[in-house]
């Protein structure tokens, strides 16, 4: 199909968003990705400036930003476009009551939360799609709670989500959601230290190299744990690919991950010069879980050089920041870490007092962020007397007593179901 498109002939005007997409991912599938990269960073912007009429629904949530800009995203490793696009079509996606839409866009959206680090709002996006399908009678999208069990280290849930959803895609030929599964089950062995299988899983994503399948931090996966258990092969590979599509995308995302892996793979100075620049340059993309991941690489790689001062400066600070986001099997990896420098560490005891509900958590954030009984409803598709209802439990749990003092309030922890549960904090509201 790609092939027939590329021969196609031109357009006799000036080129529609659609067409420009079309030229970029047929030229991505038939070409490679270096031919393909300024064509999908211009379709990309086309997408992302397309105007449409607001009634036509299905030209505003299809391809302007839903499957097709994030796969462009994606493509382009352009973190801040795909964040864009996501929180674009939740936005129209509550204006227009488009219930089937919305779902995926508040998975898009809860996964870029996710790689930002923001758990806690990701846990509220998973729990707003599930009650979206909920209200459509269809199934929920699986990968955000997926992936969110994955980072927190949460290993029989995850791997429970992860076999669900890799399984079917596997025997129906979804590449994309086979790639999307593995890549949750790497970022969950590495998390765990069980980097063995985290070879496997992302070694299957790098060979199926699907369009939009989450390639570049699947690559990132490889390169961790190859460099881990030593295979010397799979980390020249994962190098070589990162170094290759970050001279074409040229983003700070693809940059700093392609710095992280030739970091793992050099030696003294060099390396170090590159560890530093990936975290900056991750940090800049808004990519603060894998700031924080990139820390614990570096602080690793210092107490192996024998700097244990420098070392414990690295994983302290990794582990903090494992701690504020959630990121339980990474910070016990770095709490591991900073005991091996002679730093005592206590382990943090997990506060479960508050014992809210998933939904009584997710109608807590939305409070937080000043809205009404009558909107948190429609957003969750609850009567305003339910949500008052709820209200009241979650009062009473936390010993509040109005929502001023609810927007003052810190959680340590919501709850953990098996959809990936609520996250650790609530996030700030929104000034």
């Amino acid at each position: 199909m790609a092939t027939a498109a590329r021969a196609a002939p031109p357009a006799r005007q000036s080129p529609r968003p659609c067409d420009l997409v079309l030229d970029a991912l047929a030229t991505r599938l038939t070409d490679g990705y270096a031919a393909a990269g300024s064509l999908l960073a211009r379709a990309l912007t086309a997408v992302q400036e397309e105007e449409t009429a607001a009634g036509d629904i299905g030209r505003l949530l299809w391809p302007g930003g839903n499957r097709i800009g994030t796969i462009l995203a994606t493509e382009a490793w352009d973190f801040s476009g795909a964040r864009a696009l996501a929180e674009r079509q939740v936005l129209i996606g509550r204006q227009l009551g488009a219930l089937m839409q919305i779902q995926f866009a508040l998975s898009l959206l809860a996964t870029s939360e996710i790689l930002s680090g923001n758990l806690a709002a990701a846990s509220g996006l998973v729990e707003e799609a599930h009650a979206a399908a909920q209200a459509t009678a269809s199934p929920p999208f699986t990968f955000p709670a997926m992936l969110l069990t994955a980072f927190r280290g949460q290993e029989l849930a995850a791997s429970h989500l992860i076999a669900e959803a890799r399984d079917p895609a596997v025997s129906q030929g979804e590449g994309r959601n086979a790639s999307f599964a593995d890549y949750a089950s790497a970022v969950l062995g590495n998390g765990v230290g069980r980097h063995d299988r985290a070879l496997v899983a992302a070694r299957r994503v790098f060979d199926r190299d699907v369009v939009g399948g989450f390639q570049v931090m699947a690559v990132a996966e490889l390169a961790e744990a190859a460099s881990r258990i030593g295979d010397r092969e799979a980390l020249a590979r994962a190098r070589a690919r990162a170094s290759g599509r970050a001279a074409v995308a040229g983003t700070d995302w693809a940059l700093g991950v392609a710095a992280r892996i030739e970091a793992l793979e050099l030696d003294g100075s060099a390396a170090e010069s590159r560890f530093r620049e990936s975290i900056e340059r991750l940090g800049r993309a808004g990519l603060h879980a894998e700031v924080a991941r990139g820390r614990l690489l570096y602080g690793e790689w210092l107490r192996r050089e024998g700097r244990r001062v420098d070392a414990r400066e690295e994983l302290r600070t990794a582990h903090d920041l494992f701690v504020g986001m959630g990121l339980e099997g990474f910070e016990a990896r770095a709490r591991g870490e900073l005991l091996a420098t002679g730093e005592k560490v206590r382990k943090r005891s997990v506060e479960t007092a508050d014992n809210l509900t998933a939904q009584e958590f997710q109608i807590a954030r939305l409070a937080r962020e000043g809205l009404s009984n009558p909107e948190i409803g429609a957003q969750l598709f609850l009567s305003p007397r339910t949500v008052e209802w709820h209200l009241r439990n979650v009062f009473s749990k936390l010993d509040v007593t109005s929502r001023r003092e609810l927007r003052d309030l810190a959680l340590d922890r919501g709850p953990a179901d098996d959809r990936g549960g609520t996250g650790r904090q609530l996030p700030a509201p929104a000034r």
